[in-house]
């Protein structure tokens, strides 16, 4: 493979996929099979990239225009080895949304662009020493914890919209969730998807959907383009986002390489580089910031191609499609009914994938420490607590992201000079193991009473 990742070997007769086998990413199937696949990728990412501009009033075309260019970016920086397509992240929601009642949109692309600029430093530091301090900094208890409270704090912007039009919302969630039971492979995956055209094709019907933008948009056009201003006030809101950044890419790169059977630890600081120059680049001309996507990964466990050619022709297709100012308009018309009960899935789920990061870890809430960590660290998260200094203000997703780290490793600090904890961090020790650890805890205690 070149430098850059652009060159890939035939798979087999580049037709088909055997049982067992996956077209890997310097592999290709056929070029109308790529294209076909590459496409399809993009579709997949629909549902839930357009959500974050349409949410956030940002201009879909621009946002699918940056997704495009930053995906090829990716490919360029990681040198071909990781398949992915960077589409708007959820954690931008909430402080984009923030930011904007202050600052308005340009303020809101400061603190996009100050995210991106802290991931791809990230990125920088771990291309250099590894990922381990990673782990160290941020166990299973604190990125689950972060993860959740995020999603959790957005209810309220999801009940607000659901509320402005109730049938619409819950015919969307309703289609939404029998879709994804109703149907496997691909049009499973895709039920966001799926219940955003149904609930917007309701929400016609029912007249909620004002078509007056769209008709006056030309066909072929420049997607608009915005500048960001920088205030110091956005810092507290966009830098807990990096933390989840961090975790979806090194996650991202962790699923690759599992399915493809491939080692790609040595590319992860490059994966977490692109991102964060991807998002720079979106925030400096108007677009959301960028993440590895989920639902990609369901189109190449399902096509078992993981080849990096489907991504560039997704990523040349996206780039194309926001040339097309009505059909950035067509998704804007999307009204707050369908909002409210796509949001509300989406959201729930962005709360649980923090769960679900405990359970694959195997935390282990017996202990005190992770009890506590995630308890204080949710709350406020979702209560939306705010510290405001001078010009700073700190809402309910950098507090709570704070606390999850104060708190876990001020206690356990505190712990292993008391030698006061005796649980596990995790489940997965064997009896002896914890047996052994608990001994050990109150060998200690004893030798600190004798003192």
């Amino acid at each position: 493979m070149s430098m850059l990742g652009t060159k890939w070997k035939l798979h087999g007769n580049g037709t088909s996929v055997r049982p067992g086998e996956v077209v890997r990413p310097d592999e290709r199937l056929t070029w109308p099979l790529t294209v076909g696949i590459g496409m399809q990728h993009v579709v997949a990412m629909f549902g839930a990239t357009f959500l974050v501009p349409i949410i956030t009033g940002m201009p879909p075309a621009t946002t699918l225009f940056f997704s495009g260019i930053g995906t090829l970016l990716f490919l360029v920086i990681t040198q071909g080895r990781v398949p992915s397509y960077l589409g708007s992240s959820f954690a931008f929601i909430a402080p984009i949304l923030a930011s904007q009642q202050q600052f308005g949109i340009p303020g809101a692309l400061g603190g996009v662009v100050l995210a991106g600029a802290t991931l791809a430093v990230v990125g920088a530091v771990v291309q250099k020493f590894g990922a381990g301090w990673i782990n160290r900094v941020m166990p299973p208890i604190v990125t689950g914890a972060i993860v959740a409270l995020i999603g959790l704090n957005l209810a309220p912007a999801a009940k607000a919209n659901f509320d402005q039009a109730p049938v619409t919302a819950f015919i969307t969630l309703a289609v939404i969730i029998v879709v994804s039971v109703l149907f496997r492979g691909m049009l499973g995956r895709l039920s966001i998807l799926v219940g955003v055209l149904v609930g917007y094709l309701f929400a016609v019907i029912r007249g909620e959907v004002d078509f007056s933008k769209m008709d006056g948009a030309a066909w072929v056009g420049l997607p608009h383009f915005q500048t960001p201003e920088f205030h110091l006030g956005v810092v507290g809101l966009f830098v807990p986002v990096v933390l989840v950044l961090v975790a979806e890419n090194i996650g991202h790169v962790k699923s690759v390489s599992a399915m493809t059977g491939q080692n790609l630890d040595g590319v992860s600081g490059r994966a977490l580089l692109a991102d964060g120059a991807a998002t720079v680049l979106a925030g400096l001309g108007g677009g959301s910031g960028t993440t590895t996507y989920a639902e990609n990964i369901g189109v190449m466990a399902a096509t078992k191609v993981y080849s990096t050619a489907a991504y560039w022709v997704a990523g040349v297709f996206a780039v194309i499609l926001s040339f097309s100012p009505k059909f950035g308009e067509l998704i804007a018309t999307v009204p707050a009914g369908v909002l409210g009960g796509a949001a509300t899935m989406l959201y729930g789920m962005i709360g649980v994938l923090g769960v679900k990061i405990w359970v694959q870890n195997k935390v282990n809430f017996s202990n005190s420490i992770n009890l506590t960590t995630a308890a204080v660290a949710l709350i406020v998260g979702i209560a939306d607590y705010t510290w405001t200094i001078g010009d700073l203000k700190f809402t309910g997703i950098a507090l709570g992201s704070a606390a999850a780290l104060v708190i876990y490793h001020g206690m356990k600090a505190i712990a292993k000079v008391r030698g006061t904890v005796a649980e596990p961090e995790t489940e997965d020790l064997s009896p002896a193991a914890a047996s052994t650890a608990a001994v050990r805890a109150a060998s200690k205690r004893a030798s600190k009473k004798r003192r």
